[in-house]
């Protein structure tokens, strides 16, 4: 039989042992490890929420929302709290529209935290919370919709699942729309609800900023809807159309068709969800005479009485140039060149000032460079520099073939003859206002002054002659209204074969002619049924731009258009 005192020995050695190493774990735990080890038990009882920013709203120019942000939720589940996957996919599935199979994978498992759906409308997310499904929680998020649909939704663009601009405006200033995001840091208790008593920290978001566009939401309307009935019954391939105040550079309308709705761009063609009158161009054919004859008359070199003989045929560069319409030797003041859309008149007034006036003037209207609108995927066309220029460029580009520009271009164009000559830079945001309240105007570049107020005013009075008898849009005309305008059908460029395929016909006008208010450019690509911009464009100018007076309250001209000589 063992000693007791021995026993009680080895039993001290052992307890002492015991004791030494609880000791030393103590130690570890509490002194070495005691910081690390506390902030990993917060660090699993502390979650971290993102308060997202109101995305900033955008209006039309007199408030009217185009895109807005209401309020969400996301529809969350604690795994471990979910005791039958397939019995709460199951109830699930019919409210959030989506297969059962799809959700039993995401409720299943020992996540705490994951994500079954977003932006669920409160109504929705009622309906779920009404069900008391065990491990179904949901946080507050938010969603953008655009309240007009389809309505300017070429320019406003749209946002992703994730909330970030991916078109448009949207995504243009994204950085001012989508303001700074916040977050709560709490203590959670069993699932995921946060600890009462526990402390909180928070940093609340700062709202995105409101963009006011110059956009007119009643003109917009009827420009989109004249537009698309033309583009249906010409069977053209698309069509855009601009609505100007040349006074200030504001557009107040800017179609295009086909379009799509806003609300749900993955059912439109992807070719459908860009902005045409900005991302691509064409030749403005007939249109860019308005440019050449104006530099003539600004050089002195012509005015609207000077008398032209046209032959049937001219013959430049080793290419043989013709009008239109075969006709015999015509005698025509630069007024009748104008009107009966001369391409050789145009050629011989063009002569008159040479290759590298003319270039310049081009290039003072605008041709060859972005507009400054900053929309994204501008393309700014080309036009040749002078040095490059063939025997055969000069007289194709005096009457419009031979570089391009978009439809705010060629707009600008006429605008800048309705401005008296100064060409003023296009908007389409009138102000950008912050969450503090300020505003900024991200109006960019200067005014240009292209030809003399006095050319201008000739210039007018020639286009004048475009819409009236003996000219080619005489359906562009709009009674008790003066009206000025050029018609347009060019050979229309197409890059994946590097060749000609079709027309864009066009007609932009202006009104009143002797104190003109607004400018409408329209532009129809490759029409099937009917050919020429003053047949197609004309109509469609003429009810756009009588809306757009009358809802302006420009009153009629009460006197008669100028009805210069035109010769024959």
């Amino acid at each position: 039989m063992a000693d007791p005192r021995k026993r009680g020995t080895i039993l001290l050695i052992v307890t002492g042992l015991i004791l030494t190493l609880f000791a030393g774990r103590l130690i570890e735990i509490q002194a070495v490890r005691g910081e690390t080890l506390a902030a990993e038990a917060m660090g699993q009882r502390m979650r971290v929420v993102e308060l997202p920013a109101q995305r900033g709203s955008i209006t039309d120019r007199s408030g009217e929302p185009l895109a807005v942000t209401v309020e969400a939720r996301n529809l969350t589940a604690d795994q471990t709290l979910v005791t039958d996957p397939v019995a709460v996919a199951t109830a699930l599935a019919p409210v959030l529209g989506v297969d059962a199979a799809v959700l039993v994978p995401r409720l299943t498992g020992e996540r705490r935290f994951v994500y079954l759906a977003k932006a669920l409308t409160p109504e929705t997310w009622n309906r779920i919370s009404e069900m008391r499904l065990p491990g179904i929680f949901s946080e507050p998020t938010s969603r953008r919709i655009y309240p007009a649909g389809d309505l300017a939704a070429n320019v406003v663009g749209f946002v992703g699942d994730e909330g970030h601009g991916l078109a448009g405006l949207e995504f243009a200033y994204e950085e001012s729309l989508v303001g700074t995001a916040g977050e709560v840091a709490y203590e959670r208790g069993p699932g995921v609800g946060a600890i009462p008593t526990a402390a909180q920290a928070s940093t609340d978001p700062v709202a995105g900023s409101d963009l006011r566009l110059t956009i007119d939401r009643d003109i917009q309307f009827v420009a989109q809807e004249t537009l698309a009935a033309q583009v249906a019954a010409s069977r053209s391939d698309s069509g855009t159309l601009v609505v100007m105040d040349p006074r200030t550079g504001d557009i107040l309308a800017l179609a295009t068709a086909p379009t799509f709705d806003a609300n749900d761009p993955g059912a439109s063609d992807e070719a459908n969800l860009g902005n045409r009158a900005l991302t691509e161009v064409f030749e403005p054919g007939s249109t860019a005479k308005l440019m050449t004859l104006a530099a003539v008359v600004n050089e002195g070199a012509a005015n609207p009485y000077t008398w032209f003989k046209i032959p049937p045929v001219l013959k430049r560069g080793g290419e043989q140039f013709q009008d239109h319409t075969p006709h015999g030797t015509l005698n025509l003041t630069l007024t009748g060149v104008m009107a009966k859309s001369s391409n050789i008149g145009t050629i011989i007034a063009a002569e008159r000032i040479g290759g590298g006036t003319l270039e310049r003037y081009l290039r003072k209207f605008g041709a060859g460079e972005k507009t400054g609108i900053g929309f994204p995927g501008e393309v700014a066309g080309i036009l040749p520099k002078r040095d490059t220029w063939s025997a055969t460029s000069f007289p194709t580009i005096a009457f419009g073939q031979g570089f391009s520009m978009n439809a705010v271009q060629a707009t600008s164009v006429f605008s800048t003859i309705a401005n008296d000559g100064v060409r003023l830079p296009p908007r389409l945001v009138d102000e950008v206002v912050n969450a503090d309240g300020t505003v900024e105007d991200p109006t960019k570049g200067k005014p240009t002054r292209v030809v003399s107020a006095a050319t201008a005013r000739q210039v007018r009075a020639m286009l004048e002659a475009v819409v009236g008898p003996g000219g080619t849009a005489p359906n562009a005309a709009i009674p008790g209204y003066r009206v000025g305008g050029k018609t347009g059908t060019a050979q229309a460029w197409k890059a994946s074969c590097r060749c000609y395929s079709g027309v864009v016909a066009s007609f932009v006008g202006m009104a009143p002619a002797d104190d003109p208010a607004l400018v409408v450019g329209v532009f129809l690509v490759n029409p099937r049924q009917g050919r020429y911009g003053g047949e197609l464009g004309g109509p469609v100018f003429k009810r756009v731009m009588t809306y757009a007076l009358q809802a302006r309250q420009v009153p009629p001209t009460g006197m008669p258009a100028s009805r210069l000589p035109l010769g024959g």
